[in-house]
């Protein structure tokens, strides 16, 4: 595994030292349940308290805002089908795109069996949510919109602040899947206007398994999904994952100097790849938009070579087609098929997804190992 360069940090980041250093004690001495009134039972409580207000300090919101969940998916689901469920009185209607990740869009699925009804729009050729689209599918009905802050698979960055301002303007609840947004872009819930918005720690260098739904304080509560023992006010109960929740705090902690100046080193990394790619390469696409988009993230579509047969032949390098939840697919993306590329382009997509951790060095070895096996496999296909 040493040899291998990592460019995968869209689907999972690797565990920070820092907020591994962080997390031990709670794995091993200070191993307590948050819940109990003894001495380990504090200890633990006040790290859980200690780690929302960290994570509270990086969405620029109140510690009683946040609640722990076990990862994205759960805070998507709580956030979505709670809601439904809370404001069912008031209509069946939600808005969502057509590019969101299956957690949004399978809940989505799930509740018109129940009696919701839900309006997919589409997203334009970079990926991007119009607000206009937006405003022109509300009707009175209408009760929750949620839009992701940025695609897991293109990269692009939605216009987050003009779509909350359409859904404040008309009364209706936003939900954002922040998970590939939070931590690499400005993530002030009061800034961004949401009521409610996603977040999981392994996508900014923290564990697996935990995770946060920001829930704004005035804004209508979801509906627990879940019941047991009153943990998180309710909303989401259960022992709480002290040593996670730790991990997120300190990955929280972490992105707020990331943000300030690793990101544009990022950046840099992932233009120089593209440019070597580029210019080595005939007949490549950049998919998603060319400016607003993740620091890290560059999808390309290589003409004539199948995605999984260029991710088999990488040996040296680990890379994606796209959402690592659908690794096993061999079919065209949904975010792709959305944005109108086609399905026969579509299946060459690779996503490098690059981190903190990246070189300069590493990039050179990528370009190489890419162009040497695009080649290669080109040479084999059919005439």
């Amino acid at each position: 595994m040493n040899n291998i360069i990592y460019m995968d940090n869209h689907a999972t980041t690797p565990i920070a030292p820092e907020v591994l250093e962080a997390m031990m004690p709670y794995l091993t001495t200070h191993f307590g349940n948050a819940s109990s009134t003894h001495a380990f039972g504090t200890t633990a409580k006040d790290a859980v308290e200690k780690a929302r207000q960290q994570v509270a300090e990086l969405l620029g919101c109140s510690a009683e805002e946040i609640c722990f969940t076990s990862g994205a998916t759960e805070s998507d689901n709580l956030a979505v089908r709670g809601i439904a469920y809370a404001c069912r009185d008031k209509g069946n209607h939600i808005i969502t795109s057509a590019a969101e990740h299956h957690a949004i869009l399978d809940t989505c699925h799930a509740l018109e069996a129940e009696g919701f009804e839900t309006t997919y729009l589409p997203v334009d050729k970079h990926g991007m949510v119009s607000p206009d689209d937006v405003e022109a599918a509300i009707t009175p009905k209408t009760i929750l919109m949620s839009f992701m802050y940025a695609n897991n698979e293109v990269g692009t960055i939605n216009p987050i602040s003009d779509i909350a301002a359409v859904a404040a303007k008309h009364g209706v609840l936003f939900h954002s899947d922040a998970v590939q947004g939070i931590g690499q872009l400005p993530s002030n819930m009061e800034k961004l206007g949401v009521d409610l918005a996603s977040l999981t720690a392994h996508k900014i260098y923290g564990p697996k398994g935990i995770g946060t739904l920001y829930i704004r304080q005035d804004s209508s509560q979801p509906l627990s999904l879940f019941y047991g023992g009153g943990q998180e006010s309710g909303v989401r109960p259960g022992t709480l994952n002290v040593a996670g929740i730790v991990g997120l705090g300190a990955a929280c902690e972490l992105s707020q100097n990331y943000m300030a100046s690793g990101k544009s080193r990022v950046s840099t990394l992932r233009d120089t790849l593209h440019e070597k790619l580029n210019a080595r390469l005939e007949d490549i696409h950049l998919n998603g938009h060319p400016e607003q988009r993740l620091p890290g993230n560059l999808n390309l579509c290589f003409a004539g070579v199948q995605s999984h047969a260029l991710l088999m032949g990488l040996k040296r390098v680990s890379v994606s087609t796209g959402s690592a939840c659908d690794s096993e697919s061999v079919k065209a993306s949904h975010v792709l098929v959305a944005m109108g590329v086609p399905t026969e382009l579509a299946v060459t997509a690779v996503r490098f997804g690059l981190g903190r951790y990246n070189t300069a060095e590493e990039v050179d070895i990528v370009a190489d190992e890419v162009l040497k096996v695009v080649k290669r496999l080109r040479a084999l296909a059919p005439e």
